[in-house]
Formats: structure tokens, C-alpha cells, sequence
């Protein structure tokens, strides 16, 4: 069971971008302090949801700050970013931090920053398999072109390479993608890459595609050792308090002021409107399905996912209270009481 953090540098309703940024940072420190094995950083433009505007640029500090957690993107958005820049941004981590990162990458939304970065709705709706693969050639080989609808450039030689670090069965470093539709579980199983599922899935849905995901795999000829042992990723929520109740409290106060404001500041590159989440409803429901409550309670749920899912690898938000002395208080609990009952 390899148990991470799932930091948003969320900015709560009243906080400063700064107060949210320090608290991301405090989060991740605590998280290798505490015995988690990773930190899942998100990546958002333009709204109080999340105020990191660059996944990979946190990581690089977040490495260089750390010296034995995992630290991964969660998720770089690929449709506002050239894959080839992503791809040297990622061998380069990969390389100095000796194997320690991972690069998720995603859809995003179909989002005003398709428009600010000149990307167009179609690399949103349709582009997203153009751009996957082409960011995977540039981790595997060691000269790439391209001749797509999009991309389109002559024979480069990739620098710096991944596999100049020999760090264990794979030349470059971990790509997981986030899956949300069963078109983006065959896009990923097509291609063999882990997923990396929403914190709104209960461990039903999860189950669903994950078997999903099997399908798929088999079907594109993958080998059993890929399909029974890719190491998918569930996002969650977790809170740690003596009482359910108490943790339950926490986050209900906090998360639906920060859910409101940052979802409500979404705007859409095309107008059209887009029905969010009730923010209570969705907290309260986030409560219910996740590690929320005793130690005890938390790693019971964490195991129950386990076995129903398949899936032991998580990234859990930590950061719901929205205070920094309680998050941390949070991540330390969640190392120290509730993984060693996991072991």
C-alpha cells in the first residue's frame, strides 16, 4: 500500500495566493517527513481552485527540497502544453532526482486557457491522443519528428535522454493519466499507462474502470505482468481526527467556501455554461467515501478500496481544512497512525 499527498495549493475563501502556495509546500515537507511515499501536485490556470499554474515547476522545487518521496504531477494539463517541452521538463526531472518522478498528464477542461495559450478547443476535444503520443515517443527514443494535425516538425535528437538513468525496469519516468471517461481508460490501456482516478468515484466506479482498463490492455496485446501489475493511482480525501464526526465537521466548514469560489471562476472557452457540483452535497459525499475520521477508520476504508479495486496506490488531499498548522497536523497523523496499520 503506497499512500500520497494530493496538494492543490488551494486558495480558501479569505487566504492570500501566498498563504496557499506555503501551505503546498509545508504539505509536501511533512508528507516525506511523515513516511508517505509520495506528493501529487495539481495544476490549474486562473481560478482560486488551485493556484499553482505549473505542476512541474513545483515539482522541481519540491525535489530539490526532498530526498526520498516520490513527487508526481496530478496532473499536468497536456492540451496547453507542447508535449516536447513537457517531455525535456520531465527527463530532466527524472534524471537529477534519480527516478523520484512521476508525470501525470490530462485533458484538463474545456477551459479559457485553451484560449489564453492559443491551444483552440479542438486540442481539448480531440488533440489529446496526438499530444500523448507524441510526449511518450520523446521519453523512449532517442530522436523524434512529428507529421501530425497538429504537431509538425523535423528530426530532433532528444536532449537530455531518460534512459541515461538506469533506475529500474523503465528507461524514463512514470506516465499516469487521468481517466474521467471510458474513451480516456482505453486511450491510457491502449498504451499501457496507469490512470489516475477522480477523488468524486466511489470504489464502485473505480472497480468499473479498472476492469475497464484490463479490457482494454488485453485486447491491445499487452502481457499479463503489465495488466495485472500497473500501479493505477485513486485520488481521495483525507482527514484524520480521534472522532469521525470532528473530521467530517472540518471539512464541511472549510471545503464548500473553497469549492464554491474556485469552481464558480471557471470560464469556459466556448460560453457555454457548465453545471458544477453542489459544494456541500459534494463535500458531504467526499466525507462518506473517503478516509475521513479515526486512524483506525481511515485505514480500514483505504484497505476496503484496495480490495475491491485492485488499486494501492493513493493521493489523498490533505489541505481541507484550508488551515496550514492543521494540515500538517493531518499529514504527520496520516504517516504516523494510519500507515503502520496499513503494513
Amino acid at each position: 500500500m503506497r499512500v500520497g499527498a494530493f496538494v492543490l495549493a488551494a486558495q480558501f475563501p479569505g487566504q492570500g495566493q501566498e498563504e496557499a502556495l506555503h501551505r503546498a509546500v509545508r504539505s509536501a515537507e511533512v508528507a516525506e517527513e511523515s513516511g508517505l511515499d509520495a506528493v501529487w501536485l495539481a495544476e490549474h490556470h486562473f481560478v482560486p481552485y488551485g493556484v499553482c499554474p505549473s505542476a512541474v515547476t513545483l515539482a522541481a522545487l519540491l525535489l530539490g527540497r526532498t530526498r526520498r518521496i516520490r513527487v508526481g504531477t496530478a496532473v499536468s494539463v497536456l492540451p496547453t502544453a507542447h508535449p516536447v517541452t513537457l517531455g525535456e521538463q520531465a527527463a530532466l526531472l527524472h534524471i537529477i532526482s534519480e527516478g523520484r518522478f512521476s508525470l501525470g498528464v490530462g485533458r484538463g477542461g474545456p477551459w479559457v486557457d485553451l484560449e489564453v495559450f492559443g491551444a483552440g478547443l479542438a486540442a481539448y476535444e480531440s488533440g489529446f491522443p496526438e499530444a500523448l503520443d507524441l510526449l511518450l515517443r520523446w521519453l523512449s527514443e532517442p530522436r523524434v519528428s512529428a507529421a501530425g494535425e497538429r504537431f509538425s516538425f523535423r528530426e530532433v535528437p532528444v536532449v537530455p535522454r531518460p534512459d541515461e538513468l538506469r533506475c529500474g525496469e523503465l528507461p524514463g519516468p512514470e506516465v499516469v493519466v487521468a481517466c474521467t471517461s471510458p474513451a480516456s481508460v482505453r486511450l491510457a490501456a491502449e498504451r499501457g499507462l496507469p490512470m489516475l482516478l477522480g477523488m468524486h468515484s466511489d470504489d464502485e466506479e473505480k472497480a468499473e474502470m479498472t476492469a475497464l482498463w484490463r479490457t482494454h490492455a488485453r485486447a491491445a496485446g499487452h502481457p499479463p505482468e503489465v495488466v495485472d501489475e500497473v500501479g493505477h493511482v485513486a485520488a481521495g480525501v483525507a482527514q484524520i481526527a480521534d472522532r469521525r464526526a470532528g473530521a467530517a465537521e472540518t471539512l464541511v466548514k472549510a471545503m464548500p467556501g473553497w469549492l464554491k469560489q474556485g469552481l464558480d471562476a471557471h470560464v469556459t472557452v466556448d460560453g457555454q455554461h457548465r453545471t458544477m457540483r453542489d459544494p456541500v452535497a459534494y463535500t458531504e459525499t467526499l466525507c462518506a467515501i473517503h478516509p475521513v475520521g479515526p486512524p483506525r477508520l481511515a485505514a480500514d476504508r483505504l484497505a476496503a478500496t484496495a480490495e475491491r479495486t485492485g488499486i494501492t496506490r493513493f493521493a489523498l488531499l490533505v489541505e481541507g481544512s484550508g488551515d496550514v498548522a492543521a494540515t500538517e497536523e493531518n499529514v504527520r497523523r496520516l504517516g504516523t497512525e494510519v500507515l503502520p496499520q496499513l503494513s
